[in-house]
């Protein structure tokens, strides 16, 4: 048992967005402990894998500039590790051309300056071979999006944070939260006390919020993560310059559905839909769900020719949702030195060295870099635990 070990903060929760926070707290010489339920690496939660898109085009303008700062320090943390971490392919996206969410996607590319490519009906399939544009549906390519390697990428921040003398203790899952001026945090293996807390546990959120007093409107979702096989090998490949996608809305779903070119798994195209069914995250094997399957494959089969229209190899990933989709990055409403990083609904891996900065500001009572207005608690009506 290791007794009152204290730290400058505590961060809980060692997926991408706790793994930035606790590296940006070292790299200000904060004396930081990083605590992990889970023996790492782990494939539990919604960090795992070995790609994610990065992208600058986005409906909603803050996030695009917020992006603008994060492929910086993508970068920055390569050059530091020596590690490449991104790889450009461009990011494809596809939607009724007169609907609100294609247009949004476009306007906040052209009000931002973003390099990008309008597509239309008599050139696409000379840009982009082997996948059909719908009747209707406009493309563009927002030049600079590509690939994050995800696993390497984690590793790369928590490794980062040790040699800067970060502490990670990873299979203690943390039993209390004790608020106050020095905030302590009890543990399977010990007690640990801090000036500050950060929470970024994804699923796990509500449980810990629990102990302060705090639940907030997060949906746990089990997303099926599926890869799809090429009929000719290499038709959808990195090396062939294929494009990460996305397509808006469609026949078969009002939900984003998103893809990346054949890379991890030879010969096999990572497509998924942007929502799964809910799931309590400690008994997720029991959600069996699969009509985001079948919707991908009408999609697959309708859209991508060159492709198998069944999934071959079937992951699968937790989101947490909020109402709006939008993240939670504030204090709590109560004790001002506890900080949430939460509901990144299944777009927030991208973001990881921004938001671990951020987090990083929030802990030590600093002016935060951006307008965190669209994050905060507050716009949720929350519920007390005893409300519950």
């Amino acid at each position: 048992m290791s007794m009152n070990a204290e730290y400058d903060c505590i961060v809980i929760g060692a997926g991408v967005q706790g793994s930035f926070t606790a590296y940006q707290l070292a790299k200000k010489n904060k004396k930081t402990l990083l605590l992990e339920q889970f023996i790492l690496p782990h494939t539990r939660g919604s960090s795992h894998g070995q790609t994610r898109i990065i992208r600058k085009a986005y409906e909603q303008g803050f996030y695009s500039l917020m992006m603008e700062e994060c492929y910086d320090l993508w970068a920055q943390l390569e050059r530091e590790a020596g590690v490449k971490l991104y790889r450009q392919t461009g990011l494809l996206v596809m939607g009724p051309e007169k609907s609100q969410s294609y247009q949004q996607f476009k306007n906040t590319l052209e009000k931002n300056n973003t390099p990008m490519m309008v597509l239309n009906c008599d050139n696409f399939s000379q840009h982009i071979p082997h996948v059909k544009l719908a009747e209707g549906d406009g493309a563009l390519v927002d030049i600079s999006a590509g690939v994050l390697y995800a696993d390497r990428a984690l590793k790369t921040a928590q490794g980062q944070f040790q040699k800067m003398g970060g502490v990670i203790r990873d299979k203690e899952v943390v039993t209390d939260i004790m608020p106050g001026p020095v905030v302590t945090v009890s543990t399977s293996a010990g007690v640990y006390r801090a000036k500050s807390v950060v929470i970024t546990a994804g699923p796990w959120t509500n449980k810990l919020l629990a102990h302060t007093g705090l639940q907030l409107p997060l949906e746990v979702v089990k997303i099926n993560v599926c890869y799809w096989k090429e009929k000719v090998p290499g038709s959808y490949n990195v090396k062939q310059q294929f494009p990460c996608f996305l397509l808006t809305e469609g026949e078969e779903s009002k939900e984003h559905i998103y893809g990346l070119p054949s890379n991890e798994y030879p010969g096999l195209v990572k497509i998924c839909y942007h929502m799964g069914s809910k799931t309590d995250p400690d008994q997720r094997d029991k959600q069996t769900d699969r009509s985001d399957i079948e919707i991908l494959q009408r999609y697959v089969n309708r859209c991508l020719p060159g492709l198998v229209p069944k999934p071959a190899v079937v992951e699968s990933c937790l989101y947490t949702l909020t109402p709006d989709r939008h993240f939670v990055l504030d204090c709590h409403p109560t004790y001002s030195n506890i900080v949430i990083g939460t509901g990144f609904s299944g777009h927030g891996f991208k973001f990881g060295p921004i938001i671990g900065k951020l987090l990083c500001e929030l802990s030590l009572g600093e002016m935060p870099s951006y307008d965190l207005s669209p994050f905060r608690v507050r716009r949720f009506q929350t519920m007390t635990k005893s409300a519950l």
